[in-house]
C-alpha cells in the first residue's frame, strides 16, 4: 500500500468537490482516522503529509501518541465515557465528540482542574439512529446556551455522522440539515462557529460540497480493516 498515493488521490477529491461547491480547498482540513492502525502507519501517514490524526479510544491513543512524532496534532472522535474525560483532556487537541449536557460538564471540570480550556464539537445524531451517539438536533438548540456557559469550553463546531449507504447523495439531506443546524446555533450564540466536522471515506464529497469543513478518513486512506478471525 502506498500512502502517498492514497493522500494525493484523496487531496484530489477534497479539491474537486471544493471545485464544484466553489469553495477554497484550504477551508477543508483532512483528518486520519488512525483508530486500529499501528504507530508505523501512523508515522507512514505522517511522512505522506497527514499531521491530524482522529482516535476513538483513550486508552489506544494514550499509548499510540507517545510512539509517534511529536509534531503530530491529534483530536478526539469516538464516543467518550466520563471516566474517560480527564485523560482526553490531557492527550487531545480537541474532543469532536461532546454528545450531552453531562458530558460537557465533565469536561469542564476536568479541564479547570487542568488548568486549561478545551476545545470542543457538538456531536449531533441527526439521522436519529438508536446505534449511534449524539445530540437530537431540538435538544442541543434547547441545551446550547448552558453548554456554551461552561468556562473551561470551547464551542468549535459541530460533528456528526451520517447512515452508512452505498449511494452517498442519499445522505446529502443528512449534510444539508447539519449545515442549517450550524447555522441555528450561531443566532444562538451570536458568534460564528468554525468548524462543521462530517464526511468520512464513503461520502466525504458530498460532504463538502454541502459545507463540511473537516473530513474524517479512515478506509480510502489506510484500506479496509482487517477483521477478527472467526473462532
Amino acid at each position: 500500500m502506498d500512502l502517498t498515493d492514497n493522500v494525493d488521490s484523496i487531496q484530489r477529491r477534497i479539491n474537486a468537490a471544493c471545485s464544484r461547491s466553489k469553495r477554497d480547498p484550504a477551508s477543508v482540513t483532512l483528518m486520519a482516522v488512525s483508530k486500529g492502525q499501528t504507530p508505523e502507519m501512523v508515522r507512514a501517514a505522517a511522512d505522506a503529509g497527514i499531521t491530524l490524526f482522529g482516535e476513538s479510544k483513550v486508552q489506544e491513543a494514550r499509548i499510540k501518541i507517545g510512539q509517534c512524532p511529536p509534531r503530530l496534532r491529534w483530536q478526539m472522535i469516538g464516543h467518550l465515557q466520563s471516566n474517560k474525560a480527564r485523560d482526553a483532556v490531557h492527550f487531545f487537541e480537541m474532543i469532536q465528540s461532546i454528545d450531552s449536557l453531562s458530558l460537557a460538564v465533565e469536561i469542564n471540570r476536568c479541564a479547570d482542574r487542568s488548568a486549561k480550556t478545551m476545545p470542543v464539537l457538538l456531536e449531533v445524531n441527526m439521522a436519529g439512529e438508536s446505534t449511534k451517539f449524539g445530540f437530537r438536533p431540538d435538544q442541543l438548540v434547547a441545551e446550547l446556551s448552558a453548554i456554551n456557559d461552561l468556562k473551561k469550553i470551547e464551542i468549535h463546531g459541530l460533528m456528526t455522522i451520517a447512515p452508512w449507504t452505498p449511494d452517498p447523495e442519499k445522505v446529502r439531506p443528512i449534510f444539508q440539515r447539519m449545515a442549517g443546524l450550524k447555522t441555528r446555533c450561531e443566532e444562538i450564540l451570536g458568534a460564528p462557529l468554525p468548524h462543521l466536522s462530517m464526511g468520512m471515506s464513503g461520502d466525504f464529497e458530498i460532504a463538502i460540497e454541502e459545507g463540511s469543513t473537516l473530513v474524517r478518513i479512515g478506509t480510502a486512506l489506510f484500506g479496509p480493516r482487517a477483521r477478527p478471525a472467526a473462532k
